[in-house]
């Protein structure tokens, strides 16, 4: 099951990547997914709280720098524009899981 979810984490990274260059359909579901295993399988008890300060670091990153160029009407090459957004996706899901685990770890205390 650990193989799942390394190589979960080495796809969606490609995926995103990728998605710059190419049109995946449904990549957006794709990358919710393999987030969502990476989030259930990679993550141990004590990474949890060192993934979640990652994850919300950046989170807060992409979308500043996303907000960034568009404000300053930037085109830094559409690319880019388009890989941020789904590595986001991808982060959140896995970070999204890795939260909830968490709460309901603190709930069993």
């Amino acid at each position: 099951m650990k193989d799942l979810g390394k190589w979960s984490f080495i796809v969606g990274l490609i995926l995103a990547i990728l998605a710059g260059f190419l049109s995946i359909p449904y990549l957006a579901i794709i990358l919710l997914f393999l987030g969502l295993i990476v989030g259930f399988l990679n993550i141990t008890g004590k990474e949890t709280q060192s993934y979640l300060v990652a994850v919300i670091a950046l989170l807060v990153i992409g979308v500043a720098s996303l907000q960034a160029l568009s404000t300053l009407n930037v085109n830094l090459a559409g690319w880019v524009e388009t890989v941020f957004p789904n590595f986001l996706v991808f982060v959140a899901a896995s970070g999204l899981v890795v939260a909830i685990k968490a709460i309901l770890e603190l709930g069993k205390e």
